[in-house]
C-alpha cells in the first residue's frame, strides 16, 4: 500500500480512502460497469451512421501516465470500445474482440480534446473489421490509428 501511495503521489488520507472503496459487480446490459464510467465517462457521441461512429473525447487526468500523456492502455480501450460500436450500430449482435493492432503516432495531454472516428471495414460471415482514428481536435495531429477485428457467431440459415 505504501509503495502504491508513493507511485500515485497520494497523501496518506487519499490512499486510505481509496483502499476503502467498494466496487460492486454490475448487471450486464442494465448498468455501466466501473470501467465504463472510469475510462469512457468523458466521451460525447457526435455522429452515428451505419458503419460509422464519430465521438469527441476530452482526456481526463486520471487516464494519463507518469509523463502526463494519455496512456497507451487507455488508447487501446478506446480503440476496442469505439471500434466495436461501429459494428454494433449496424444492428448486429454484440461481438468479441479477436485482434487489435494499434499504431501510436503522437501523444495527447490531459484536457486535450480528441476526435475519435471508427469505420467498419467489412464483414465476412461472423468476422468484422473496423479502423479507429484518434486525432487531436485542436492541432489535427493523429494520435493513434487502430485496426480492430471482432467475431460474432451468426445464426445458421438451416
Amino acid at each position: 500500500m505504501e509503495k502504491a501511495r508513493e507511485v500515485l503521489e497520494l497523501t496518506k488520507e487519499e490512499a486510505e480512502s481509496v483502499s476503502r472503496l467498494t466496487v460492486y459487480p454490475h448487471r450486464v446490459g442494465f448498468e455501466k460497469s466501473f470501467f465504463e464510467d472510469f475510462a469512457l465517462g468523458s466521451i460525447r457521441v457526435d455522429r452515428v451512421e451505419p458503419g460509422l461512429v464519430s465521438c469527441t473525447f476530452k482526456v481526463p487526468p486520471r487516464l494519463t501516465d507518469g509523463s502526463g500523456n494519455l496512456s497507451k492502455g487507455a488508447i487501446a480501450s478506446l480503440v476496442d470500445e469505439i471500434g466495436a460500436a461501429a459494428v454494433h450500430v449496424d444492428g448486429h449482435p454484440m461481438k468479441v474482440s479477436v485482434d487489435m493492432s494499434i499504431s501510436y503516432l503522437s501523444t495527447a495531454k490531459a484536457n486535450d480534446e480528441l476526435e475519435i472516428t471508427s469505420r467498419g471495414l467489412g464483414q465476412k460471415r461472423g468476422y468484422f473489421g473496423t479502423i479507429v482514428l484518434l486525432k487531436n481536435k485542436g492541432t489535427g495531429e493523429v494520435i493513434a490509428e487502430g485496426r480492430h477485428s471482432l467475431f460474432c457467431k451468426i445464426a445458421s440459415k438451416i
